[in-house]
């Protein structure tokens, strides 16, 4: 049974930066989609960055990100640990909200992810 479990929320000030991670169990597979989602009070549920590998090319995972991040966030993933990471830099007040990990079993096109971690509250005060 696949299960995501996040960590690393917590709170800081404009500008800081805070790293989340998300442990995959059982294991991460070669073929995956993999992303990190947020949603703030009142608002939709965004993707913020995601992975995809076909398993096939050998490539490391191809990244995209949104607008509102780019530049400031980073997701990486360490396959031997099994742990998706999100690296955030100069957080925005904007940024705050409960942020989830999600993934996608293989990595078959368009993702649609169907593994879902509990979320990991962020908090930015200005």
């Amino acid at each position: 049974q696949v299960q995501l479990v996040e960590s690393g929320g917590g709170s800081v000030q404009a500008g800081g930066s805070l790293t989340l991670s998300c442990a995959a169990s059982p294991y991460i597979y070669s073929s995956y989609c993999m992303a990190w989602f947020r949603q703030a009070p009142g608002k939709e549920r965004e993707v913020v960055a995601s992975m995809h590998n076909d398993g096939v090319s050998n490539s490391s995972g191809a990244t995209t990100y949104a607008d509102s991040v780019k530049g400031r966030f980073t997701i990486s993933l360490d396959s031997a640990k099994n742990t998706l990471t999100l690296h955030m830099t100069n957080l925005k007040p904007e940024d705050a909200a409960m942020y989830f990990c999600a993934a996608q079993y293989p990595g078959l096109l368009p993702c649609e992810y169907n593994h879902w971690g509990q979320g990991t509250q962020v908090t930015v005060s200005s």
